[in-house]
């Protein structure tokens, strides 16, 4: 049985799988909210797919420095590695 998180959780079986596989806290709940919340774009997760502007947004949103000065490649490397 998966721990209780809390309220700002919404799936903690899918929180608690993708800390194990190492995702950060952060990135973990996005996920598994968006998860329990059906919102989760299955197309949308391959990085590849999205456009340089979208990587942007989501570079922004997770404060990732110099994401600016970054091509498309480089914006999905620091995502992958953040």
């Amino acid at each position: 049985m998966a721990k209780d998180h809390g309220p700002t959780i919404k799936s903690d079986k899918v929180y608690e799988d993708l800390r194990e596989a190492g995702a950060s806290k952060e990135k973990a709940a996005r996920i598994a909210n968006a998860y329990a919340g059906g919102t989760l774009d299955r197309n949308g997760t391959h990085l590849e797919n999205r456009s340089k502007a979208a990587l942007y947004g989501e570079a922004k949103e997770i404060g990732i420095a110099g994401r600016s000065d970054m091509n498309k490649d480089e914006l999905i490397d620091a995502i992958r590695n953040h």
